[in-house]
């Protein structure tokens, strides 16, 4: 879809799948800003990238650093929320559940805190998009805490395109992308989870962000698409039987 001249902006857009949406959006001729934490990573993505980006530093669970940013920008078309956590993962019997607590706090609720706060400074016919995960609807053991987070995400999807139409609101759920999420783990360790799961999925490979990055594009963009969650998942959902 047209976005020449929209104001987009991407926040967690520093790096793996922010990045690269951030970067398509650019290539194709809208002014985005990307947010995160950290400047100097901010700074160094938006160097990568071709077009017109901008950057914004500040803690996204900081409602009056969200307010002065929004304040202070503008009009935004596009609203991309892909702010992340690593936090949620094991085994439930031992699963310390207040670090689920803060997983909801860093990605749920920094999500809807950031809807909530854009919220007045959306254009007419705007648009959210949630950056969600799947094991929102996946099975595996030692996901549980993953699927409570990115799940509650996924059911506001509808009722809020209902809320605050025409705004549109959506979500996109990602399997498994090779981005600095999975950096934590020892390289060797990294590709032989890679390869596993390759070996069950339809498609037989692990995304990269860039795959991902067109699918948000076109659900951000496509002006008949609200309410949906889209799945993009390499077919995950076959091999389990969902």
């Amino acid at each position: 879809m047209e976005v020449n001249g929209r104001r987009v902006v991407v926040m967690g857009g520093g790096s793996g799948i922010g990045e690269a949406t951030a970067a398509l959006f650019a290539a194709r001729g809208a002014e985005v800003t990307i947010t995160g934490r950290t400047r100097t990573k901010l700074e160094q993505a938006a160097a990568r990238m071709t077009g017109k980006v901008n950057v914004a530093a500040f803690d996204a669970g900081d409602k009056q650093a969200l307010t002065d940013f929004f304040v202070n920008h503008g009009p935004v078309d596009h609203l991309v929320i892909g702010v992340s956590s690593s936090l949620g993962a094991g085994e439930f019997a031992t699963l310390d559940l207040e670090v689920l607590r803060q997983a909801f706090e860093s990605k749920f609720w920094a999500h809807l805190q950031a809807a909530q706060v854009a919220l007045p400074h959306l254009t007419e016919r705007g648009s959210i998009l949630f950056i969600t995960a799947a094991s929102a609807q996946a099975a595996f053991p030692g996901t549980a805490g993953l699927a409570a987070v990115n799940g509650a995400l996924e059911k506001v999807v509808p009722p809020l395109a209902t809320e605050l139409a025409p705004i549109r609101v959506n979500a996109v759920s990602p399997g498994l992308v090779d981005t600095p999420w999975w950096d934590t783990l020892p390289s060797e360790a990294k590709a032989q989870l890679f390869e596993g799961i390759s070996k069950t999925l339809p498609v037989g490979y692990v995304a990269q962000p860039e795959e991902i990055a067109e699918a948000i594009f076109t659900v951000a963009t496509n002006p008949y698409i609200t309410g949906t969650v889209l799945e993009v998942a390499g077919g995950g959902h076959l091999a389990t039987g969902r």
